[in-house]
């Protein structure tokens, strides 16, 4: 935990200072069946480094249709130009749909980079906690810059939310200062349910408050139980509690557009293999 967050930290803080791709063409024509599903890379990040090809290959085996990246130690494109590494997702049947990214750093041309492959979004991955509403309003004003930038180079931006962002400061919510301030014509936000659910809040709630705003999300389980030291955990895909079958149908009519499965912690193999099977649980799923 405290690993993931020292990097979002870094990767991710807010400094001071489109693809035409679409999994859900058609929506009306596949009720009652399975839809496409993506993962995010950081599932793997123990297993990524210097094996990144390999490692999609067996993505794409597992079922998965997109990925989302995010700026690791060998950067967004794992090791390659944004084109070497598009054709070399294209040669998989995997479509790099959205990344993470430090927001604080050469954002236009990483903006650029993502449009020039197709890439649908940029998405800042953490912004921290904050002692006051009005950090969050600020924050809420450079990401409507940020969106700006992206706009001009025809993709978009998103902030993924962790479990702060739902603790209330002077009876506000952070996240609700987030949505209100942002234009949605710039801005879209990606839901992390795990960490909606973490914080004690409904994440059908806040998706029905705020329909067509979360385009993405992330689907990430909870343990049924506390962990002794940290609290609720992430573990393999429907082996927790939360009840995807009952959220994902509706957040999908409410606008979800992209089901991203991430995983932190693996309590039964390697990450790998929980990718399998949070990739054999997407499959089972009806909408």
């Amino acid at each position: 935990m405290n690993n993931r967050r020292q990097f979002l930290k870094t990767a991710g803080a807010l400094t001071a200072g489109l693809s035409l791709y679409n999994p859900w063409a058609n929506a009306e024509l596949t009720r009652g069946k399975s839809r496409p599903f993506g993962i995010q890379l950081y599932t793997l990040r123990n297993e990524l480094p210097g094996k990144a090809r390999e490692l999609l290959q067996e993505l794409a085996k597992q079922g998965y249709s997109y990925i989302e990246s995010y700026e690791g130690p060998e950067g967004i494109f794992w090791n390659h130009s944004a084109k070497a590494f598009k054709d070399y997702l294209d040669n998989l049947g995997l479509q790099m749909v959205s990344t993470h990214c430090d927001v604080s750093k050469n954002f236009e041309r990483k903006a650029a980079d993502a449009a020039s492959i197709g890439v649908k979004y940029l998405i800042c991955p953490w912004v921290g906690p904050q002692k006051s509403i009005e950090a969050f309003k600020k924050i809420a004003a450079q990401f409507n810059e940020m969106g700006s930038i992206c706009k001009k180079n025809g993709i978009k931006f998103a902030y993924h939310n962790h479990d702060y962002s739902f603790k209330p400061i002077d009876e506000q919510i952070p996240q609700a200062v987030l949505l209100n301030e942002t234009d949605p014509a710039l801005v879209d936000f990606e839901l992390d349910i795990y960490w909606v659910s973490y914080s004690g809040q409904d994440p059908l709630v806040w998706l029905s408050k705020y329909p067509n705003r979360f385009k993405l999300c992330h689907v990430k389980d909870k343990s049924r139980a506390p962990y002794p030291r940290e609290g609720y955990q992430s573990v393999d895909l429907g082996t927790g509690s939360i009840d995807f079958k009952k959220i994902l149908p509706k957040a999908v009519d409410l606008g979800m557009e992209y089901l991203i499965v991430e995983q932190e912690f693996y309590p039964n193999g390697t990450q790998l293999e929980a990718a399998g099977t949070g990739a054999s649980y997407m499959k089972r799923l009806r909408y």
